[in-house]
């Protein structure tokens, strides 16, 4: 715990109540505040007990006889709480040892402690919210840019939630035909319907597909961009990581290879957020622990979502820089020519265009940017650019359902490949209690992303990661 303005200490459950009266006592109930004669007979009851719902008491938290703090008293009867059960919430001063004091003494009369997610997985298993939204409180926690606080907030908000609902609701329509064709053929005719559940299974596998192709880009905005910096010694990369992170996060020095091992930072450009990493100067080294070094630069490129190549400009190529540029063919990379405030430009754009140039593939997009990790320079244009690259200049957010989530596109591709196997039965000629086998494969597919079909295992999986007290 660290110290605060205020603390907040919440028990939910049947037996929260009855906890709150064991530690709680009114300012009348302390001796603070006289009784006056028009007040009730209190005599044998809790002030507690004459509480209206949803209301904000002041009063005194004690251990026994020991007033331990003063404080307010949220009381909100289920099931209209954020677990749909009974809370009471006690907003106290947030200091950690009067903190943790109040909580030992509602352990002590009644109360355990909360696991991991908790109370989030009580309003799932309330039925308050579905796993798609329960996930999204902790994408909200955890969001590291505008744009994934906005993807997860529309996720909370049941934009998943309600898409594929509707799905799943097409989906039992073409099941529950043909279960009704199959048990009272007198009355359901299946005289061409093949071909017409092709034609009704087609928009929901396209709006299938759009989900699944929109998690590229929505793990990037959930997750970040895993980037990698790499360059010669003293390009100036640990000067480029530092103007990013707004810290002395890397130690600059004229000394060759000082960076050995690779640095990782958090920071935010161009609205998205990027996993920063800077790695050891790339060059023929003997020394065994720089070695080490540039393999794991080399390592960390090839897992990148992004390299951004640092060269220093006002120095001429040299073959380390020729190693890197060709390293960096064909993959998704940013040319970042630095020390553009020194004015003597010994690199060129076009030189660098000529080294990277590949006859025998076709010529990728080379982007370049002039900066001055010094002076910060050129670093809006160097956000303009990832975010063009990686977005391609659209804002989606209040356009269509976006995948953040691994699991949730797992189970929209096994969806898929159900409807695609409806398909090929289609195809094949087989009887229609065929087709109800593979519908009903995805139906339930579906219902693994919303928790409909969710096993316990893996609900206690999922919310294991939640952080305490949420």
């Amino acid at each position: 715990m660290t110290a605060s303005g205020i603390g907040i200490i919440r028990i939910s459950g049947p037996e929260a109540f009855a906890v709150l009266k064991r530690i709680y006592r009114s300012p009348l109930e302390a001796g603070v505040q006289k009784k006056n004669p028009q007040d009730h007979d209190r005599t044998g009851r809790s002030s507690v007990d004459t509480w209206k719902n949803n209301t904000v008491h002041y009063g005194y938290i004690y251990d026994g006889r020991e007033r331990i703090d003063e404080c307010l008293v949220l009381y909100l009867p289920g099931p209209h709480t954020y677990t749909t059960e009974d809370t009471a919430e006690i907003d106290c001063h947030g200091g950690p040892y009067v903190m943790r004091r109040i909580l030992e003494t509602a352990l002590k009369n009644g109360a355990r402690l909360a696991e991991p997610g908790e109370f989030t997985k009580r309003a799932f298993l309330g039925g308050r919210i579905d796993l798609t939204e329960a996930e999204a409180v902790m994408d909200v926690i955890g969001a590291r840019s505008e744009d994934a606080l906005k993807s997860s907030m529309r996720q909370l908000a049941g934009s998943v939630r309600r898409s594929i609902t509707e799905l799943r609701e097409k989906i039992m329509d073409e099941l529950a035909y043909i279960e009704a064709a199959l048990d009272d053929p007198e009355h359901y005719d299946l005289t061409g319907y093949p071909e017409q559940l092709r034609e009704k299974l087609q928009p929901i596998r396209r709006r299938l597909l759009q989900m699944s192709h929109s998690f590229a880009e929505g793990r990037i905005i959930r997750e970040g961009i895993a980037t990698v910096i790499l360059g010669r010694p003293n390009a100036g990369k640990s000067s480029l990581l530092n103007a990013l992170s707004g810290t002395d996060r890397a130690i600059v020095t004229d000394i060759e290879g000082t960076t050995r091992d690779v640095l990782e930072e958090n920071v935010r450009i161009g609205g998205l957020s990027l996993r920063l990493m800077d790695t050891a100067g790339i060059r023929d080294t003997e020394n065994a622990v720089e070695k080490i070094g540039v393999n794991r630069a080399i390592e960390s490129a090839e897992e990148a979502d992004l390299i951004l190549a640092v060269i220093d400009s006002s120095r001429p190529l040299d073959e380390n820089d020729r190693d890197i540029l060709r390293m960096i063919r064909g993959r998704r990379s940013i040319v970042l020519l630095n020390k553009s405030d020194l004015k003597e430009e010994a690199v060129t754009e076009d030189m660098i265009r000529t080294e990277m140039k590949n006859p025998d593939e076709k010529q990728e997009e080379i982007h370049i940017v002039h900066i001055s990790a010094k002076n910060s320079e050129g670093i809006d244009e160097l956000g303009r650019i990832i975010r063009s690259m990686f977005l391609g200049g659209r804002i989606r957010m209040n356009e269509e359902v976006m995948l953040t989530n691994a699991r949730h596109k797992e189970a929209v591709d096994r969806a898929i490949r159900s409807l695609d196997l409806v398909g090929q039965s289609i195809d094949n000629g087989m009887p229609e209690d065929f087709f109800s086998i593979d519908l009903m494969d995805a139906y339930r597919e579906l219902g693994n992303v919303i928790g409909e079909e969710i096993d316990d295992d893996l609900a206690n999986t999922i919310f294991s990661k939640f952080c305490m007290g949420k």
